[in-house]
């Protein structure tokens, strides 16, 4: 019998880079085909500034026209809507159909400056904020620690700093954390012996990693992570999306369709048939050339 693991699909962060708009029509339609595909958990819409992430200035829209059409009985997937303030916490709690909020924890003090302009002290505050809300509207939460895998900005970093995050969640009451690699630089080892060393740390919470990996090395580093436990993965279809900052055009999201070969081959199962991806991958592929302006990576 093969083993469960969940698979978060993140057309979001596939998206949100992309300059073009997608119309909302289209964001709709291609989560409907995710779910009707068979995903459960997808990281979908984000609630920030317009003026920042214009992709995402349509969110509430967007669930409105997926929520209306998903046929009356069937199964809603888990949606997640990441927030970066309370502002933004506000429209998502506010949003029907959002299941889940995701929030990204930085600790790499320059990368959290850039993006969010906040002080450890105040997204700590935050965060705790969030539990408390979260729970109150019967919602949950998922903290994406970024630079887990470290950072190129020359700043301290060490397993011990992932420890000491880790620990600090659970004692808010925190119980699904998403490590990332959000420059894509993390070896194969590196990713296995960080997820070994610091999942002891942590019981009962739910581990998982959000990988960005060039096309070759992605595998190696998929399997590196469930040999060490791991059993939540992060994944977008064709690659589409990653960090901005990693420099290199090649590092994007890891590739669902090489996280479900890569855990098929560990004797997993994350419960996507590959065939009923047929439809949305060509989707994939029309969003790419279409407005992303980038052909599918063979």
């Amino acid at each position: 019998m093969r083993e469960g693991v969940k698979l978060v699909e993140c057309p979001r962060d596939a998206w949100q880079g992309i300059a073009d708009f997608i119309p909302t029509e289209t964001k709709a339609q291609y989560i409907k085909e995710l779910i009707i595909a068979g995903f459960k958990h997808i990281d979908a819409v984000s609630f920030v500034s317009p003026k920042h992430v214009k992709q995402m200035a349509d969110s509430e829209e967007v669930m409105a026209i997926l929520s209306a059409s998903l046929p009356d009985g069937a199964e809603r997937p888990e949606i997640i809507g990441i927030v970066v303030n309370e502002k933004g916490l506000e429209r998502a709690l506010a949003t029907h159909g959002v299941t889940t909020i995701g929030y990204p924890y930085s600790i790499s003090a320059y990368f959290r400056r850039a993006n969010a302009n906040m002080t450890r002290e105040e997204s700590r505050s935050l965060v705790e904020t969030l539990k408390k809300r979260t729970a109150a509207a019967h919602r949950d939460l998922v903290i994406y620690i970024s630079m887990a895998f470290g950072n190129p900005y020359d700043e301290p970093w060490g397993p011990e700093i992932v420890q000491d995050t880790l620990e600090w969640l659970k004692d808010t009451r925190v119980r699904t954390v998403s490590l990332a690699d959000t420059v894509g630089t993390a070896s194969p080892q590196l990713v296995g012996d960080l997820f070994r060393q610091v999942k002891d740390h942590v019981a009962g919470l739910e581990l998982g990693v959000h990988l960005h990996s060039r096309p070759e090395n992605a595998e190696e580093k998929i399997l590196a992570a469930y040999e060490a436990g791991c059993r939540r993965f992060d994944s977008a279809l064709t690659g589409l999306g990653g960090c901005p900052f990693a420099g290199d055009n090649l590092v994007g999201n890891v590739a669902t369709e090489q996280v479900l070969a890569a855990l098929r081959k560990a004797g997993a199962d994350p419960g996507i048939d590959i065939a009923r991806l047929e439809k949305v991958l060509a989707m994939t592929n029309e969003i790419r050339a279409k407005y992303a302006h980038v052909p599918l990576l063979n």
